[in-house]
């Protein structure tokens, strides 16, 4: 998980020189007359800035099904090859229906003699040679004869098992011979047409993840040449109360014939973009009583002093945090700001300054706006 982070350096800002009890600020010659004091800085700018979160899920097939069978009886033919490609509707294995064929003829038969029993009847009835009550009894007992007959119809289509959709056969768990039941599990029939990772977000985050939200997957146990895109396609309304996260899913795009399901992917979900926002270093930042401020470089004097700006903080990602000046700042792009060592050292307003860029291992990595 992304940890955002500020860094607050500790200490109060005291004023390094003082002429008896004056309370004025220190005038030119008195700055120049001082030591410069080596600072980093960066020059201030406008980026775009993503703030990022990162999580581990599980990749899972579109579909996937244990098939068991319906009914109860021995295997007589097995009529799937494992690893095969199935179509919905595929027989995968016939059980043997000996016994329900010649239940079936049986009710069959009696369906026969019950509706040939009402038709004559029928005829009877029209003539009023026998009363309703008996001609009711008739057609009961057709529909009765109807409806068995129609019974050991559903269960002879249960002896053979088919596949529920269109997918890959897995494993086959069974052998011609073997006695089977609704709990006997026979293969999985899984769909890869489409890849999807289901992984959890924590409830602080939700209300920044939500249907559409992009990320990308990737996984180190495959060289891939670049991370897998997604979208969020549905978010629980519900939160775990062990875990306080909420299940969530979204569909790979084009992910390659590597990805399997079941296999763990890292998934990197962009919250939040801004766009072209003046954006400085979280270790620019100094928190005091009035607030939070930055220090610039003030360069329109004999040589760069340091003033004070008060700032408004805003999005943070990646080591870097927008920031909104104070009414009147006067800030340009491309301003220095200091930004390293800023709480190590005594910084006053008109401060003489010496300059140097701020180090290539502090800088902070922002990654790919897309």
């Amino acid at each position: 998980m992304k940890s955002l982070r500020m860094f607050a350096p500790v200490g109060a800002l005291s004023l390094l020189l003082m002429v008896g009890c004056a309370k004025t600020a220190p005038s030119r010659a008195a700055v120049a007359s001082r030591s410069e004091q080596l600072v980093e800085v960066v020059p201030l700018a406008r980026q775009d800035l993503v703030e990022r979160l990162t999580l581990v899920g599980s990749i899972a097939a579109r579909e996937s099904a244990e098939v068991r069978a319906e009914t109860a009886g021995v295997v007589r033919e097995i009529a799937f090859v494992e690893g095969s490609v199935v179509t919905k509707g595929q027989v995968l294995l016939r059980i043997d229906d000996t016994e329900l064929q010649a239940q079936l003829h049986e009710a069959e038969a009696a369906l026969q003699l019950a509706d040939a029993n009402l038709r004559r009847l029928r005829g009877l009835a029209e003539n009023r040679t026998i009363s309703q009550a008996d001609y009711e009894s008739a057609q009961a007992q057709f529909r009765t004869a109807q409806a068995r007959a129609e019974l050991q119809r559903s269960r002879m289509a249960k002896t053979m098992v088919r596949a529920p959709f269109d997918g890959v056969a897995g494993g086959r768990q069974i052998s011609p011979g073997d006695y089977v039941n609704n709990q006997t599990s026979i293969t999985t029939i899984t769909d890869v047409s489409r890849l999807k990772i289901e992984f959890q977000v924590p409830e602080a985050f939700l209300n920044k993840v939500h249907p559409g939200t992009t990320f990308t997957v990737d996984s180190r146990s495959l060289d891939l040449v670049a991370p897998v895109q997604g979208e969020v396609y549905f978010v629980n309304l519900g939160i775990n109360r062990d875990t306080r996260s909420t299940e969530v899913k979204g569909w790979l795009v084009d992910p390659p014939p590597e990805f399997k399901p079941g296999m763990f992917g890292n998934i990197e979900l962009v919250l939040a973009v801004r766009r072209q926002i003046l954006v400085v270093p979280e270790s620019a930042l100094l928190v005091t009583r009035e607030g939070m401020r930055i220090t610039v470089v003030d360069a329109t004097g004999d040589g760069p002093v340091a003033k004070y700006v008060g700032v408004t903080a805003g999005m943070r990602a990646g080591g870097m945090v927008e920031i909104e000046p104070e009414a009147g700042a006067g800030l340009a792009d491309g301003q220095p700001v200091v930004a390293s060592g800023i709480g190590a050292v005594n910084l006053s307003a008109g401060r003489a300054l010496k300059l140097v860029p701020l180090r290539d291992e502090l800088l902070p990595t922002l990654g790919a706006v897309d």
